[in-house]
């Protein structure tokens, strides 16, 4: 077949494609309605993923997983945009690596609101400004977001979803690498890329600030002066990329969580994640994990933050395989809570990725 009689294809497919656009688009207005009329939440994290792994299971390719996934966030996030539109709260300004998380999981058709701080997310979410939040809550080399844990203690917001960001650092300037005076980015992000800023950039002025952001718009506007961002920071900011993925380990991924005021349903493969305070006694903590011994429930994460009410009291965050309404995790969250002096089930939501 010859050039034009394939271009004359792909043109009569992309006609076929726009119009089963419109009438899921408008399927999609119409279950947003009924959802609105009988209280329920537009996004659901729970149907979301049921929809991409039903999409994994039937494609044939050449298309990969991964792309599927991509085009269809942009689909379900136009949808999402149709009936009352999703306010997104995250960790900014433009251009982090939270707001590449964000991204990632509700598509670029919805409204995004840059938060100073995670305390700030968290305030959106509580006032009703905001429909979810984005925030870190750790990264594979540097572990746990302090200050993400702190916030969870308090707040009545439910975790319903999260999403793993593979992360990328890039070294950003307007000026050539061997004039380069300082750099700026975020402690953790140097923490990072020390190997290869120890043998790339000897000498070299390293400066922390608030975001990775506001070291690209520094680096933007400061002679001889670069950064540490994302890819994106460099579009935004109009920096050239001067050395590409410089972190130290291949394996750098950062875990947000998307929170909100909503349980979500059970998927079948989800997580759980809980806090709790344990009595001063000989053996405590030991006592609280033989509840998940005895239902053979995985945990897969266990945390432990200062209570800041009373010296050497700590609060316990753990993750575990399975919805708090599974009968196991159930019977196994009920022991533990007649065990330990505080429990809190901070949500269940579908593991996702």
């Amino acid at each position: 077949m010859d050039l034009g009689s394939l271009r004359k294809r792909i043109d009569g497919i992309d006609k076929k494609i726009i119009q089963l656009l419109n009438i899921r688009a408008k399927t999609a207005l119409d279950i947003s309605r009924t959802k609105s009329k009988s209280g329920k939440n537009a996004y659901s994290p729970d149907r979301e993923r049921q929809v991409l792994e039903k999409l994994s299971l039937i494609n044939k390719g050449p298309l990969s997983a991964a792309a599927l996934e991509a085009i269809y966030r942009e689909i379900m996030s136009c949808s999402l945009s149709l009936g009352k539109p999703l306010r997104i709260a995250y960790l900014g300004p433009q251009a982090t690596f939270t707001h590449l998380a964000a991204l990632k999981r509700f598509g670029s058709q919805v409204e995004y609101i840059a938060c100073n701080s995670i305390t700030d997310v968290f305030l959106e979410v509580e006032r009703g400004n905001a429909d979810y939040g984005v925030v870190p809550i750790e990264n594979s080399i540097e572990g746990a977001v302090s200050h993400t844990l702190d916030m969870l203690v308090d707040s009545d917001l439910k975790i319903c979803s999260q999403t793993i960001l593979d992360v990328a650092h890039h070294l950003l300037a307007n000026c050539q690498k061997e004039k380069i005076k300082r750099v700026y980015s975020i402690s953790q992000v140097f923490g990072q890329c020390r190997i290869w800023l120890h043998e790339n950039m000897p000498g070299v002025e390293k400066i922390e600030v608030s975001s990775t952001t506001r070291a690209a718009q520094i680096a933007a506007k400061e002679k001889y002066s670069a950064c540490i961002a994302s890819s994106l920071a460099a579009k935004v900011y109009k920096l050239r990329v001067l050395a590409s993925d410089i972190e130290d380990s291949p394996h750098n991924a950062t875990r947000f969580l998307i929170i909100g005021k909503s349980d979500v349903p059970p998927t079948g493969h989800d997580r759980t994640s809980v806090m709790f305070s344990i009595k001063d006694k000989v053996g405590a903590l030991h006592d609280m994990l033989l509840p998940f011994k005895k239902y053979h429930i995985n945990l897969t994460k266990i945390e432990s933050r200062p209570s800041k009410k009373k010296a050497w009291e700590y609060y316990f965050f753990i993750d575990l395989d399975g919805h708090k309404d599974n009968p196991r995790v159930k019977r196994a969250l009920s022991e533990l809570e007649n065990k330990c002096a505080f429990l809190k089930i901070l949500g269940s939501y579908p593991l996702g990725e």
